[in-house]
């Protein structure tokens, strides 16, 4: 399994945050999910200077990257039109109990 760091920033327009409250909890639930499959590690929103959601950043464990291009399509911050960019990295999280 492959370790992915995803960064990605909403849409910056009068609705973007309607947008991701609206689809939040499906959000959410797809993150809970994940979790249980061992495929999310960590992650939450990226706060502005008023605290306000502007984005957000995650670690996944993915077989490839193919997997988790596959799971973004289908994604609610995607289809939701949420995210407006998304970086992804393959990284090598640090494990304190290696």
């Amino acid at each position: 399994m492959k370790q992915y760091a995803v960064v990605a920033y909403d849409y910056t327009d009068a609705e973007a945050l309607d947008r991701r409250l609206a689809s939040r909890d499906a959000h959410l639930a797809g993150v809970r999910e994940l979790a249980k499959q061992g495929k999310f590690l960590s992650g939450g929103a990226i706060l502005n200077d008023e605290g306000r959601m502007i984005g957000s950043n995650a670690h996944f464990c993915f077989s490839d990257r193919q997997a988790l291009d596959a799971w973004l399509e289908s994604e609610p911050y995607m289809t939701g039109r949420v995210w407006e960019r998304v970086d992804i990295r393959e990284v090598k999280l640090f494990d304190p109990n290696a």
